[in-house]
C-alpha cells in the first residue's frame, strides 16, 4: 500500500508514520527530513530550501518534485510506501501520479489527520530536537524547560529556527492556502479519509488513540 499522510506543520504526520512503520514495514519518506539533511550538508538545494522554511513558506515544487524523484530512484518501494509531507500542493500530487505511474504503482490512500490551529501551535512551539541523535521530543508539560534532555541519548536539545510562533502561524496560513486543496483532490480521485489528529484518550491527547483511527482506515 502506498499512503499519503495530509494535514498541517504539526499535526503529527510523523507520529503516525513511526506507529505504521513499525506495525507495517513500510518505507518511510518525509520530505521534511530530506530538506533537513540538504540543509546540514550545505547543498545548493538545501541553502535554497533553508531560505523558504525560516520564512514558514513552501519550497518551490520543481525543488520538491526533483528530490522525490531522485529518492525514489534509490529505495525500494515495492512494500509500500508512507509519504509525509508530500505532496504538498496540487501540483505535487500530480507529479507523484506521474512518478507512480512510470513505476506501475499508485497512492493507495491518502489520510488527513486533522488537527486544530492552537493545538498544531503549542505543539510545535513546545517541540525540541536532539544536536546528538536528532531525535525529536517536547517541552509541553516539563518544569523546567531548560534542563530538557534528549529522551534517547540524552544529548543536548535545541528549538528550530523555524519552530517559533510567528513562523508557525505563517506556516499554518501557508498550509491552507496551498496544501488545503490537497483534500479535494484526493476526495476527487475517492481515496481521502480523515482522522481527529488531537483525539482524546483518558483526558489527554493521545497520538495511539489516533493512530487506532489511522490503522483501522489501512485494514478496511
Amino acid at each position: 500500500m502506498n499512503l499519503v499522510l495530509l494535514g498541517g506543520p504539526g499535526a503529527g504526520k510523523g507520529t503516525q508514520a513511526e506507529f505504521l512503520i513499525k506495525d507495517f514495514g513500510m518505507l518511510h519518506i518525509s520530505t521534511g527530513d530530506l530538506l533537513r539533511e540538504a540543509v546540514a550538508a550545505g547543498t545548493e538545494q538545501g541553502k535554497l530550501a533553508k531560505s523558504y522554511m525560516d520564512a514558514g513558506n513552501l519550497v518551490p515544487d520543481e525543488v520538491i518534485i526533483g528530490i522525490m524523484k531522485e529518492k525514489f530512484q534509490e529505495n525500494d518501494i515495492s512494500n509500500g510506501l508512507i509519504l509525509d509531507g508530500f505532496p504538498r500542493t496540487t501540483a505535487q500530487a500530480e507529479a507523484l501520479d506521474d512518478m507512480f505511474e512510470e513505476l506501475n504503482t499508485q497512492v493507495d490512500l491518502a489520510i488527513l489527520i486533522d488537527t486544530p490551529d492552537n493545538v498544531i501551535i503549542e505543539r510545535i512551539c513546545s517541540r525540541r530536537m536532539c544536536k546528538s541523535c536528532g531525535a525529536i521530543g517536547s517541552v509541553l508539560g516539563v518544569e523546567n524547560p531548560e534542563e530538557y534532555v534528549c529522551p534517547k541519548c540524552g544529548g543536548e536539545m535545541y528549538q528550530r529556527d523555524d519552530d517559533n510562533e510567528e513562523t508557525v502561524r505563517n506556516r499554518i496560513t501557508v498550509y491552507k492556502e496551498n496544501t488545503a486543496p490537497l483534500t479535494d483532490f484526493y476526495k476527487a480521485q475517492g481515496k481521502l479519509k480523515k482522522v481527529n489528529g488531537a483525539k482524546v484518550s483518558n483526558g489527554k491527547k493521545n497520538a495511539l488513540a489516533v493512530y487506532e483511527d489511522v490503522k483501522s482506515l489501512i485494514n478496511a
